[in-house]
């Protein structure tokens, strides 16, 4: 049976988004060639433009791919503390800690931020803040948390857990960041508590 149109350009696009993943990986943005890429993908430019417009909307695809992953991953994380304050804790760790992994560091830490600006205003960005506004409302309806303004909250710790992975990323021993970053994460975090747990 012959595949639709919309069927092949969603094959097309899903085959451009992991060659890109793999170039940018490998060289980064600014190094990756697009006929190379396309040629690893089986595909023409005609294709990368049709679908993305162009290297910069690749780019685009890739992080929203990458960030989609790493707020699953942290949700998955989250869900096994035992509860929603330990969650929302080792959530922010996790994702903070994904700044570790040298494709997380390179296409959505550093790549990502100087091609696309403000990470925070990434589509991906805004559905893990959405997550975390719904956890902070459940926690202080649940007399954990202080009666703040959810989206303030969540908006704050969620910058905390960025700025900390953009941190780490940059940095030149990631490693001894790392620890540095969860800690003072975890004591930001505490400040909002209602009281110690």
């Amino acid at each position: 049976m012959a595949k639709t149109r919309s069927e092949t350009m969603q094959e097309n696009r899903v085959k451009l988004i992991a060659a890109a993943r793999k170039a940018f990986a490998e060289k980064g943005y600014s190094a990756a060639s697009m006929d190379e890429l396309t040629a690893d993908a089986g595909l023409t430019r005609g294709a990368l433009y049709h679908n993305f417009g162009d290297k910069r909307g690749l780019l685009a695809a890739v992080v929203d791919q990458l960030d989609t992953e790493m707020a699953a991953r942290a949700k998955e994380i989250g869900a096994q503390a035992g509860n929603d304050w330990q969650g929302l804790l080792a959530e922010g760790a996790a994702y903070i800690e994904m700044a570790l992994n040298p494709e997380v560091q390179r296409i959505v830490l550093l790549d990502g931020p100087a091609v696309l600006g403000d990470p925070s205003q990434w589509p991906s960005q805004n559905s893990c803040l959405q997550v975390t506004k719904i956890t902070v409302e459940r926690l202080i309806a649940q007399g954990v948390l202080k009666p703040l303004d959810p989206e303030a909250t969540a908006r704050l710790l969620s910058g905390a857990a960025l700025n900390a992975a953009l941190w780490i990323a940059a940095s030149d021993n990631p490693q001894s960041v790392l620890p540095k970053a969860v800690e003072a994460f975890h004591a930001l975090a505490a400040g909002l508590l209602l009281q110690r747990l």
